[in-house]
């Protein structure tokens, strides 16, 4: 937005707030009846009774709705005391209510936001998350979100290492009908295990199925609410295929319950945390899964996800069933421990080109180089150099012939004056003026697109492996898995809608210049000396600091090949090359053709 913009907008404003104030209603006075003061204290007495005919109306009325609601068989479970169990691991802090039997907070103790306070996964409210939906006998829909479970246990307790601990909550339906939730948790793991068991639900529980319903999302915990929002998706993995579904535009809601078949895990994710529901015993009939995205404050946005699995319940006097909910980070090597394909979750690229270099070559070297250097950004030096020696016999061959290039422009403009007015003539002679020495046009491409897959694999680690997040190198470089800020606008550049400076994509797009400068001699392209380096830095100002450094390193590398393939074929004569006499069948028909064609 530019200043005009700006000022525009700041002037509307201004004009609306005028003319609401000009056009608002003027507050009205009360009448008093001096009548109804000869006797106060009747009044008092009589205000007094209408105030407590008011209240038990009202309480009569919430009663009779809530049962209306929840029918004969939950309405008595609607209103208790409710009460909080914490449990505590190496790994993360867990609290359950009574009110619902919900977890209503999920702290994880290894991971800080952006403004260093501890993970919650969980939105906070009033009834947490993780709890059941189905329909009655009688004709109602219940969610135990909004019913009181009895806890077996108000104790406190912290667990270490491989212990585990496991306890109930109740939902008393009736004398011999009841939901048991069965909570366990372990101290090593992410994630925790819930059963439920129906006792005595045959006759109440309608239509033979029920849902597991997780409806908050996941509470964002970066800085750029835009860019957690690009990553922020909600999925189903059901017969082999993952289902998607991304809430791109504001204020509408996007739906898909078309998912049926056998459900194997549903999920939310963010940026770099995940909740995922897995089935362990029976196999889910269907998925839901809803999103909405709306505005936050500073043009921030926020997307609010919820999922649900519809699963089988036979009818049987007593039926139980267990899930596994993992909400962690988004590691690639826990989701992987689970053999159902959660993994996929991760941005990591195309499947069939860029996600197994991410997966088997950025990964797994970053991981090893990790055992011996604990600095991820001397880690990207080293890998910057890696790839350099890997493509130093191909950008050497294409330096030189570069080089020979530039060494042929007196040549060419001699062709381009001679032929000026036949182009086609010309072209045919500049080919055969390449063809000569040996020259390839193109071959000064064919490293940066060889890179390509490269640095798009480099960009989905970095913009989606937890272990990046919050990776600093040293001065101003603090997060290598966002952009490294050193100054902002007071205005957005257009088309690249950005008021912020990254260090490392300026300093990228200078070794480029350099290096532009270095290669490019022909008149004609004195152009892209400039425009190539403004576009890349323009484009990449907004990637992963990361990113910007090993393109950075890279580049001045590229240089130092240049200077020195320069000084040393510096004063080499041109010389023609020669030309391979073809022999093949090929070549017996072309000497035919003209023959056959007299």
């Amino acid at each position: 937005m530019d200043r005009n913009a700006i000022i525009g907008f700041i002037l509307i404003g201004l004009v609306l707030m005028v003319w609401l104030w000009m056009t608002a209603p003027q507050p009205q006075t009360q009448q008093i009846n001096t009548s109804v003061i000869t006797d106060s204290s009747k009044q008092s007495s009589k205000e007094s009774t209408d105030q407590k005919k008011l209240n038990y109306d009202k309480e009569k009325i919430v009663r009779v709705a809530k049962e209306d609601t929840l029918g004969k068989y939950f309405a008595h479970l609607a209103s208790k005391e409710n009460r909080k169990y914490i449990v505590e691991t190496d790994k993360y802090r867990l609290e359950f209510s009574s009110r619902g039997g919900t977890i209503t907070s999920w702290i994880l103790k290894d991971y800080f936001t952006w403004d260093k306070y501890p993970v919650e996964l969980l939105t906070q409210n009033s009834t947490g998350d993780f709890h059941l939906l189905f329909s009655t006998s009688d004709g109602k829909i219940i969610n135990t979100k909004n019913l009181y479970f009895e806890l077996t246990t108000d104790k406190n307790i912290k667990i270490n290492g491989n212990d585990s601990v496991n306890f109930e909550m109740v939902l008393p339906v009736g004398v011999s009908n009841k939901i048991i939730k069965t909570i366990t948790i372990y101290g090593d793991k992410y994630d925790i295990s819930v059963g439920f068991k129906f006792v005595g639900m045959e006759s109440i529980i309608a239509n033979f199925a029920y849902n597991v319903v997780w409806e908050t999302g996941l509470k964002y915990a970066e800085h750029n609410s835009i860019d957690e929002s690009n990553f922020a998706k909600t999925y189903a993995y059901a017969g082999g295929e993952l289902a998607e579904l991304d809430a791109s535009n504001f204020n509408e809601t996007v739906r898909d319950s078309n998912i049926s078949g056998r459900v194997n895990w549903i999920a939310i994710r963010n940026k770099y945390f995940t909740v995922a529901i897995i089935p362990d015993l029976k196999e889910s009939k269907r998925a839901y899964l809803e999103g909405t995205r709306v505005h936050l404050p500073n043009e921030g946005a926020k997307e609010n996800y919820s999922m649900a699995l519809e699963m089988p319940f036979n009818g049987n006097s007593t039926e139980t069933d267990r899930y596994t909910i993992y909400a962690g980070p988004l590691n690639f090597e826990e989701l992987k421990k689970y053999n159902i394909d959660l993994d996929k979750i991760m941005s990591l690229g195309a499947a069939w080109l860029i996600r197994p270099i991410s997966e088997y070559a950025i990964m797994p070297l970053f991981k090893f180089l990790k055992m011996f250097i604990p600095n991820f950004g001397i880690i990207l030096i080293i890998f910057s150099i890696i790839i350099k020696v890997v493509l130093h016999p191909l950008t050497k061959s294409s330096m030189k012939s570069m080089q020979r290039m530039q060494s042929l422009q007196p040549l060419m403009e001699e062709i381009r004056e001679k032929y000026k007015d036949d182009p086609q003539k010309m072209n045919q002679q500049v080919m055969r003026l390449y063809k000569e020495y040996g020259v390839n046009p193109a071959g000064g491409c064919l490293p940066m697109l060889l890179q390509l897959p490269i640095l798009y694999a480099l960009w989905a680690v970095f913009s989606s492996a937890v272990e990046l997040r919050q990776a600093s190198f040293f001065w101003w470089i603090t997060d290598l898995s966002i952009p490294d800020v050193i100054a902002r606008l007071p205005f957005r550049i257009p088309i690249f809608n950005m008021n912020e400076i990254s260090g490392l994509a300026l300093l990228m797009g200078i070794t480029m210049f350099i290096q532009q400068k270095m290669s490019v001699k022909d008149p004609r392209q004195k152009m892209m000396i400039w425009m190539m380096p403004i576009l890349m830095t323009l484009m990449f100002n907004s990637f992963p600091a990361g990113l910007n450094l090993y393109y950075f390193v890279f580049n001045l590398l590229s240089i130092a090949q240049q200077g020195w393939i320069n000084k040393k074929h510096k004063n080499e004569p041109l010389r023609k090359v020669e030309q391979k006499k073809s022999s093949g069948w090929i070549s017996k028909i072309a000497k035919d053709l003209p023959r056959k064609q007299k």
